[in-house]
């Protein structure tokens, strides 16, 4: 059927015609909102390199969590700034680690919100790295064990998902292994399964003061080249027992979302990671972009792809828009 039997423009005509015929609908159900905790009290300090989000001590962070609650965002993921950092992470799996205790009392003040906890060590140790370094070197499988422990002392604060974003080999069936042997067998994983070695990270690494203090990443992270692989570490970490597989960042692999919900039918969440919101929160600033309009295509695009969940520090913002 061609023109000017068909006129595709039709359906283009009015803004109900467009809503009668839109595939892909961004939900304030689709978000989940990132929030970085620190110890002490009444503390609200903005990030600098991300405008409009701060550190929180678990006072402020509590009332953060009642409003995202309010506005009918589901979930919210969580990061740890510790005291003290020392080789083996010690506050990561600690009873009154900062994750810990902030977990005990979201549940305790805002209980149906689904809290997810970021699972790494980047934060906790004094390398920066995502894992236990020996020589030099970043090491696995003695790394698998202390993920672990990390697992099981945020479950038991409460937790409803752990989050292992560390890229380490093995890493969610040694945390299946160790919930379930514990009795959480009901606390699910969300595994940054294809987490790639990517520049935009930047902004989180000041906000969360974990920039790796030799080499970097690259050596567990995945290659920005590489899409096959990705696929593998999916398939391993389904076949290992995670329930949502993550793309780590969102916008610059759009296409391996698609090839992720596609091959796996698994649910798949994207992260729209620091250094997208501070593109747009930049542009925005100097006037070069409407920065609404900019992020509602920029999520709505992602949720095309095929993410199910979409992890994004505009998650307030959006729930408002979306009304």
């Amino acid at each position: 059927m061609n023109f000017p039997v068909y006129r595709a423009r039709r359906l283009r005509a009015s803004e109900g015609l467009r809503r009668m015929v839109r595939q892909t609908r961004l939900s304030v159900d689709n978000l989940v909102m990132p929030c970085f905790v620190v110890h002490g009290k009444g503390i609200r300090k903005e990030i600098r390199s991300m405008p409009g989000r701060f550190h929180l001590s678990i006072d402020e962070l509590v009332k953060e969590v009642e409003e995202a609650k309010a506005l009918g965002i589901p979930a919210i993921l969580l990061f740890g700034i510790p005291k003290i950092k020392d080789e083996l992470g010690s506050e990561s799996y600690a009873k009154d680690g900062i994750i810990q205790m902030a977990v005990a009392e979201i549940k305790a003040r805002v209980p149906d919100i689904v809290v997810i906890t970021d699972l790494c060590l980047c934060e906790y140790v004094a390398s920066g790295h995502c894992g236990i370094v020996r020589n030099g070197r970043v090491v696995n499988d003695e790394t698998l064990e202390l993920l672990a422990r990390i697992a099981l002392s945020q479950a038991e604060a409460g937790a409803d998902v752990v989050a292992p974003s560390d890229m380490m080999d093995g890493r969610v069936g040694a945390i299946r292994r160790v919930l379930d042997e514990a009795g959480f067998s009901d606390t699910a994983i969300m595994s940054y399964s294809a987490k790639y070695a990517s520049s935009f990270y930047s902004p989180f690494r000041e906000a969360a003061d974990c920039a790796p203090r030799f080499s970097d990443r690259a050596s567990y992270q995945l290659d920005i080249a590489n899409s096959d692989e990705a696929l593998r570490e999916i398939q391993l970490d389904i076949a290992e027992g995670a329930d949502i597989v993550m793309v780590k960042p969102a916008l610059a692999y759009l296409d391996l979302i698609f090839r992720v919900k596609e091959e796996t039918g698994y649910p798949v969440a994207a992260y729209s990671v620091s250094g997208e919101y501070s593109m747009i929160k930049a542009a925005s600033s100097l006037g070069f972009l409407d920065e609404k309009r900019a992020v509602l295509e920029t999520l709505t695009c992602i949720k095309r792809a095929g993410a199910d969940i979409i992890i994004t520090y505009f998650a307030r913002d959006v729930a408002k828009w979306l009304g």
